[in-house]
């Protein structure tokens, strides 16, 4: 059901959308595939940036000043990770521009200049408030049918929920919000452009439903370790992707747990 697409051009803009611009950071791996997509977009208010990337990669942050042009506006963040906010404060200091974040922003280290709300509008974009991966991410959505989705959906792979900041019952909620909205394309923070996003957030939710049937199937049979449910529901050998699969187990449980459909002693855990 996912998506794949060639190696991109690295500290190079490449259009996807009318008056959008896509930068893909040059921190490709597991967790962010080809590596985080930056977008500068253009607005009634001037170009805005969305997601700058991680703070290492310095032919990417030259390559955003460079396709800033004469006409810069601000910064927009989808969420407080790293790999997209790690370059925020530097070119903040490098441009002057204003930065905008979530009120739910979790840093206090940093002052941004701006606190979004959902359904505030900025720069012609709708703010839509997507907590699940992160408690503070943002999606905005433009008229014509464009959502930028950063890390909530991704077309090359699903999203990790890893709590305490993540939340895998906000995280399914706000699935069903975009599957109820009538978006035309979505833009990830990872990933190629995604058409026609309706049936694939479809599939999306419904593989959380599904991993959540297996989670309390495995705990039908035993009492067990979130460790133990993780491999049979998974079945994963790669470290890093154990560790992913695990998080992910933890949040579902949190989720039942909520609901009142699990319980848990010790590390244990059973269905109530």
């Amino acid at each position: 059901m996912f998506h794949t697409e060639p190696e991109p051009c690295r500290a190079r803009a490449e259009q996807v959308a009318e008056g959008i611009l896509r930068i893909v950071a040059s921190n490709p791996g597991k967790m962010t595939y080809h590596g985080t997509n930056s977008y500068i977009i253009d607005t009634p208010d001037g170009r805005f940036i969305l997601d700058p990337g991680p703070a290492e990669d310095s032919a990417h942050f030259e390559a955003i000043v460079e396709n800033l042009g004469g006409n810069p506006a601000g910064i927009l963040v989808s969420h407080h990770h790293s790999d997209h906010f790690g370059a925020v404060p530097g070119l903040r200091e490098r441009t002057g521009l204003p930065v905008y974040v979530s009120r739910a922003f979790p840093d206090d280290a940093f002052q941004p200049d701006g606190f979004l709300e959902d359904g505030q509008r900025i720069a012609g974009l709708t703010v839509l408030h997507t907590p699940g991966h992160a408690s503070d991410h943002l999606c905005f959505a433009r008229l014509d049918g464009v959502l930028f989705t950063g890390d909530h959906v991704m077309s090359w792979n699903s999203s990790i929920v890893s709590p305490p900041d993540g939340n895998m019952r906000d995280y399914c909620d706000q699935l069903q919000r975009l599957i109820d909205r009538d978006d035309r394309i979505c833009l990830p923070g990872h990933g190629p452009v995604l058409q026609d996003p309706r049936p694939y957030i479809e599939r999306l939710l419904a593989n959380r439903m599904r991993r959540e049937t297996q989670i309390l199937k495995h705990l039908l049979n035993t009492s067990d370790t979130v460790q133990n449910i993780a491999a049979s529901v998974y079945k994963k050998s790669d470290p890093h992707i154990v560790m992913a699969a695990e998080r992910n187990v933890v949040a579902h449980l949190q989720k039942l747990l909520s609901e009142s459909r699990v319980a848990q002693e010790e590390g244990i855990w059973r269905v109530n």
